[in-house]
């Protein structure tokens, strides 16, 4: 069993070494990164922007009678609007992307890898990785942010309807109060860690897809392993980057 994680962690490090190297070299494949970033991060708007305004909601009427209990109530923009954009946002909407992306990247790769296409594209004198791996890593990390920020911006929506419908706030006293709460500590780190989270979604899929076994099998395990692994990396690292942001920061 710890022989295997580290044969895992071995592999995925060396994957990610090569893609590092890989990307400066070229030739640079726009077309195949300009169709990825409409597969895999145009498509996802919808949901991520659902999803986001839920959470807003719900956020907000969970907190809105706990603030009340202690006269604090004026602070609910705040509070709302500082968890969304330095945590809630970036670490869920990372999650969501890791189940549809990733998952799909894994499957999309390891079918291709059983029915021996990328077999076909080395026999043809391209690169399957520079074609395959990279082009999709860097639309993850081109589309994340901006999913991040949709997703935010779509939560703080979400809990100004909430207060408006229980009579709390006008929009340009709730706007106001989001404004004076964000500060740049809150907005940039928290947007900034999503191109990690990314290169995460991204590097995590492709690997197990492009080293899938053999059958059909295997492109389910690739799947499946893929959000498995890319949402355990994404809440491991995002502790790790919430310290460095603390020490850096502030």
């Amino acid at each position: 069993m710890l022989s295997n994680f580290f044969k895992h962690l071995t592999g995925l490090f060396k994957f990610s070494l090569k893609f590092i190297i890989s990307v400066w070299v070229p030739p640079y494949e726009f077309n195949q990164i300009k169709r990825h970033l409409n597969e895999l991060g145009l498509k996802s708007f919808p949901l991520i922007g659902i999803i986001g305004f839920i959470i807003g909601l719900i956020l907000t009427l969970q907190s809105r009678p706990v603030l009340i209990r202690f006269g604090a109530e004026a602070y609910l923009p705040m509070m709302v609007s500082v968890s969304v954009v330095r945590e809630l946002g970036p670490v869920i909407g990372a999650l969501i992307i890791a189940g549809r992306v990733s998952s799909g990247i894994g499957a999309e790769l390891g079918s291709m890898r059983v029915t021996e296409q990328i077999d076909a594209l080395e026999v043809s004198a391209v690169d399957p990785f520079k074609f395959l791996v990279v082009t999709r890593v860097v639309a993850c990390i081109i589309i994340l942010p901006v999913l991040t920020i949709y997703l935010d911006a779509l939560a703080i929506l979400g809990a100004f309807v909430a207060m408006y419908v229980e009579g709390a706030t006008s929009w340009q006293l709730y706007l106001d109060s989001v404004i004076r709460s964000l500060a740049f500590i809150d907005i940039i780190p928290g947007v900034a860690k999503t191109t990690f989270f990314g290169f995460i979604i991204g590097m995590v899929g492709s690997y197990y897809g492009f080293n899938a076994a053999k059958g059909t099998e295997g492109v389910g395990k690739a799947a499946t392993i893929s959000v498995v692994i890319s949402s355990f990396s994404i809440i491991f690292f995002d502790m790790i980057l919430i310290k460095l942001i603390q020490i850096f920061f502030e």
